[in-house]
């Protein structure tokens, strides 16, 4: 039996309730293209085989590779690489002209969740939808919305690009070995209405970084280099940046992409 690799962040689901509310969420169907991050002993590949033609799966762990090559299940494609690295947009690109909806999922690995989903953003125009068990903390700056305490670079960067929903919360027992954490599963569906070119996406990067660079601080400190083209009203020099909403960001990146 594969031992979890602590390197590879691996905690491998086994509460069949779980695994069956997340294959729920995902509905698989033979018209579908899913690829599946980090699937580890087949807690979701085996359900969601089930209701595909094909799935593909991305692992990095080599033994887990020669453990599903060894499987050769019918339908199973299996893809050794780094999911950091991995080309999603040529992935869905591939599957666009069959028709059919693309979806990503997976158990992903705390360790690199949230340079994995800023990855993905590059695909997002060519994937339907992204279903993620991630660390729940994470999940809640995801979807946390202006105002809140957990209001984050993370939160607007995602909410500008995806529309959001934490659809399960998910204990410690429901995985071997049980991390320290409690994980929750996320839908990530990428915003019909985003209009964002590539130079107003690296200017609403760059005005985030430098909102919530220093969270305490007032906009009138953290936005300084930027005020001048902005024209930040008075109530926003004074607010913070986990106070403006995304909508608003999304105003000043198309401004200072001008």
């Amino acid at each position: 039996m594969h031992r979890a690799r602590k390197r590879f962040g691996q905690n491998f689901l086994q509460d069949s309730g779980v695994i069956y509310s997340i294959v729920a969420a995902i509905n698989p169907n033979p018209e579908m293209h899913v690829i599946e991050i980090g699937p580890g002993l087949g807690a979701l590949t085996r359900p969601l085989l089930g209701g595909l033609e094909q799935l593909d799966l991305l692992e990095i762990d080599r033994d887990l590779v020669a453990y599903w090559k060894a499987e050769n299940l019918p339908g199973l494609n299996v893809i050794e690489g780094d999911a950091l690295k991995f080309d999603f947009f040529e992935w869905a690109k591939s599957h666009a002209s069959s028709g059919g909806v693309c979806k990503v999922v997976g158990n992903l690995p705390y360790n690199i969740s949230s340079p994995l989903l800023f990855h993905l953003v590059s695909a997002a125009n060519l994937i339907d939808e992204q279903v993620f068990m991630l660390q729940a903390e994470v999940v809640e700056r995801m979807v946390s919305k202006a105002g809140g305490s957990e209001f984050s670079r993370l939160s607007v960067m995602l909410q500008a690009r995806y529309d959001m929903e934490l659809i399960l919360e998910v204990p410690p027992e429901a995985f071997d070995p049980q991390p320290k954490v409690n994980s929750a599963v996320v839908r990530m569906i990428p915003r019909p209405d985003f209009s964002l070119n590539n130079a107003q996406w690296h200017a609403l990067e760059k005005v985030v970084a430098a909102a919530f660079s220093q969270r305490r601080k007032m906009l009138r400190t953290n936005l300084s280099a930027y005020s001048e083209r902005l024209c930040l009203s008075e109530t926003e020099l004074k607010a913070r940046a986990q106070d403006i909403s995304v909508d608003r960001y999304i105003e000043w990146a198309k401004e200072l992409a001008n």
